[in-house]
């Protein structure tokens, strides 16, 4: 298996874990744990298992060059800080199916941003294919209206828009860091300084945190969504950006409603109707166009 094929691999086990973290993270916010609260033990946790790899390895102790510091702060930030304190701020909020239905717009914004900033291309094909995931995900949007739109959730619905910005602006601006340094390094960087921004807002909610109540099904949750939904996805993330593009990267978002749906019928029993399946296929039929296009068959004449 080529490098290229693992990498659209880890995108899709990422985005897997993505859809997942939607249903278990509002298992357990705000019912036990404040949004912040989470953010701080996500962040912390996983920034200690990053940089146990530079512990006895050698060859993960590349130096950083003084221009690219700039970058690593500012991907901790925007990779980091923002990006994970604005989705649970928004999903702590709405509602799990609406919040990776906002979610969409990440690839279109990471197609505009790659536009300017690394002077990517948009062909005619990955044009369509856009076009159509973004159609897809109106069509689950209007489907599930009714299950995620009963509140009020318009400050949540733009904090995960925010969110999804910010993300976008994470994946174009660490893209080049991938091709001089190896992930890890770069990863581990970026949940440091992270860190140092999430601890002043987060401490106090982790604090406050009332550990005696918690069953072993809700310690599994939180361990959930540390290990599977942020130190494998941001490990397979930064994994994938070394050989495909930021916006195939953002074009796999458009799976995450597919797998929440899916796991939201297991959990908690919602009906899939005819208008979610034709969006279904239209997402899927997105990201094949965006990531492979059409092959056309060449005559040797």
């Amino acid at each position: 298996m080529n490098n290229r094929s693992k990498a659209h691999l880890a995108l899709l086990g990422a985005n897997l874990f993505y859809g997942a973290g939607f249903t278990v993270a509002k298992h357990i916010m705000p019912r036990l744990i404040q949004p912040l609260g989470f953010i701080f033990i996500r962040v912390s946790v996983v920034m200690v298992l990053f940089w146990m790899s530079y512990v006895g390895s050698k060859k993960f102790r590349t130096p950083i060059e003084k221009k690219d510091w700039p970058k690593l702060v500012l991907g901790g930030i925007f990779g980091v800080a923002l990006n994970q304190m604005l989705f649970f701020l928004g999903l702590n909020l709405t509602f799990p199916i609406h919040a990776s239905l906002i979610m969409m717009s990440t690839p279109l914004l990471i197609t505009i941003i790659s536009l300017f900033v690394l002077r990517e291309r948009l062909k005619a094909e990955k044009s369509v294919g856009l076009l159509l995931g973004i159609g897809g995900a109106i069509l689950l949007m209007s489907a599930g209206k009714e299950l995620t739109m009963t509140g009020n959730s318009a400050l949540g619905d733009l904090f995960v828009f925010l969110n999804a910005a910010s993300y976008a602006i994470y994946l174009v601006m660490i893209k080049p860091l991938m091709h001089r340094y190896r992930p890890i390094i770069v990863i581990r960087w970026v949940f440091f300084f992270g860190f140092l921004f999430v601890l002043p807002f987060g401490w106090p909610q982790f604090h406050a945190i009332n550990w005696n109540v918690f069953t072993p099904g809700d310690y599994l949750s939180v361990a959930f969504i540390v290990i599977c939904v942020t130190f494998f996805t941001y490990l397979w993330n930064v994994y994938a950006l070394q050989h495909l593009p930021p916006s195939t990267a953002g074009a796999y978002i458009y799976l995450q409603p597919i797998f929440a749906a899916i796991i939201s019928v297991l959990v908690t029993g919602e009906q899939l109707t005819w208008v979610k399946l034709l969006a279904t296929i239209l997402i899927f039929v997105g990201v094949y166009l965006v990531n492979f296009g059409l092959k056309r068959k060449t005559t040797n004449e």
